[in-house]
């Protein structure tokens, strides 16, 4: 991709063909939260009212973890302001929806809607992006884990779905929390605290064994839901110095049944595009997308995706390609050669990447001229 444009030019082109009802809220999707809600608070009782066998216990927990993600798209929903638009009722209605995730409004809408929104893939300013190669090599801690091997690490790295977004929320609150404004910071802590204090105290309730059912992992199943969404969304992408939603974004495609389950989540580069739309009307702006720019649009099966994350780095090359550091391997991105059904890379010339700690990283910039950064030269 040569050129990029910001998502409003994009938005501007295709907002003529589309309904005005498409830029209306819907409150008909609180009936879908209503639903999860009732089934949420249903198999809670269940595991920590009846004696039933774990076998039974480990279902209901699969609902729940089902239903944890799934509240969790629509809360992501309703705090855009596509459900309702009054700021009182909005917030309240996604900190019920985000209840099981333990994520607050306040601290929700902070990181993602006023910074992910706006900074996508940037380096800088994206809290969700992956690092750069010459981030890499100014940090201990990341030197230290890409000293592992790649197969080792990318095992870890999908095992770690399960625990990545309450981790990585945790992060961004302690990384926001100064942009507060202080009359705002006893509120976002209140936020955070308040979720985390009713699953503690059921566990004091009912006990380790089946709070392990009702809520423990059930969490870690929804966090393995969200997070197989979450990191096909970009990840792929190269980082871009223009905010552009067909550049850095990808859409993926599940079963319809699903689609409707998860309230629409799967269809993120359209998201992108309307984050103040309902997810609704997403397969009809998809529709003119794939019309208007087939070649700059990127699709593909949630399968296909997860695979092409286990085999590809997750560190930046130059932008638009992705590294890995101990052998020199160079991936392309989606729109810069990488192509999912047959993954492959080429090998960097005369660049000694076997010992990050012990030996110089060279660093090809885009002007042509290479930079070494040394151990003694980055901490």
């Amino acid at each position: 991709m040569k050129e990029f444009h910001t998502f409003g030019w994009y938005a501007a082109r295709i907002s003529p063909h589309l309904p005005k009802k498409a830029f209306q809220p819907v409150p008909s999707r609180l009936f879908g939260g209503f639903a999860y809600l009732s089934l949420t608070i249903g198999c809670i009782l269940a595991v920590s009212l009846l004696h039933l066998h774990p076998v039974w216990n480990l279902l209901l927990a699969v609902v729940l973890g089902s239903s944890f993600a799934a509240l969790g798209f629509l809360g992501h929903e309703i705090l855009h302001g596509t459900v309702v638009r009054k700021p009182w009722l909005r917030d309240i209605l996604g900190a019920i929806a985000f209840w099981p995730l333990c994520t607050g409004p306040k601290l929700w809408r902070k990181w993602h809607n006023v910074t992910h929104h706006v900074h996508t893939q940037d380096e800088e300013m994206d809290p969700d992006a992956w690092p750069s190669l010459e981030r890499l090599a100014k940090s201990r801690l990341l030197r230290w884990v890409y000293k592992i091997p790649f197969p080792i690490r990318a095992f870890f790295a999908f095992s770690s779905l399960s625990v990545m977004f309450t981790l990585h929320s945790i992060k961004m609150l302690i990384y926001f929390f100064k942009d507060f404004q202080p009359k705002n910071r006893s509120v976002v802590l209140l936020q955070f605290f308040l979720p985390w204090s009713t699953w503690i105290g059921l566990l004091f309730f009912i006990g380790f064994e089946r709070w392990f059912f009702a809520f423990l992992l059930p969490l870690l199943i929804a966090n393995f839901i969200v997070m197989s969404y979450i990191s096909t969304n970009h990840h792929l992408n190269p980082l871009v110095p223009v905010n552009d939603p067909l550049a850095n974004s990808l859409t993926v495609t599940v079963p319809k049944w699903i689609d409707v389950l998860h309230f629409n989540f799967s269809y993120h580069t359209e998201h992108h595009l309307f984050p103040a739309m309902s997810s609704k009307y997403y397969p009809l702006v998809k529709e003119h997308v794939k019309r208007m720019w087939p070649d700059r649009y990127h699709e593909l099966p949630m399968g296909k995706a997860l695979a092409a994350l286990w085999k590809t780095p997750r560190v930046y090359y130059q932008q638009n390609e992705l590294i890995e550091p101990r052998q020199g391997h160079v991936y392309g991105s989606l729109g810069n050669g990488l192509d999912p059904e047959n993954i492959t890379y080429r090998n960097m010339e005369a660049v000694p990447f076997s010992s990050l700690e012990e030996k110089p990283i060279i660093i090809k910039k885009s002007s042509g001229k290479r930079e070494k950064v040394t151990k003694d030269s980055s901490s």
